[in-house]
């Protein structure tokens, strides 16, 4: 443990952080699988309501520093491929 003032401070924002940034990635990951499993389940109506969902919750991510923005960018663009690809093959 640290032993000046500031130190201790920094580590127990770190730690803060630390927690904050594994519950929007833990959100991330599970909004991205029920927008993969609704497309998968031919759920066109709940997988483009899911996606929304996705998008806003991956952009919130990547605005706040928590994931690059181009990785965000680029979950969106293969969700939305996706659900486009499920949409023209019905």
């Amino acid at each position: 443990m640290a032993n000046h003032k500031s130190a201790v401070k920094r580590h127990k924002q770190s730690v803060k952080r630390a927690a904050r940034n594994r519950t929007v990635k833990t959100r991330i990951k599970n909004v991205v699988k029920s927008v993969r499993a609704a497309i998968k389940s031919d759920d066109r109506e709940n997988a483009a309501q899911l996606l929304s969902t996705a998008t806003s919750v991956l952009d919130k991510a990547a605005s706040k520093g928590v994931i690059h923005w181009k990785k965000a960018a680029r979950k969106i663009s293969r969700l939305s491929k996706a659900l486009n690809a499920a949409q023209a093959a019905a």
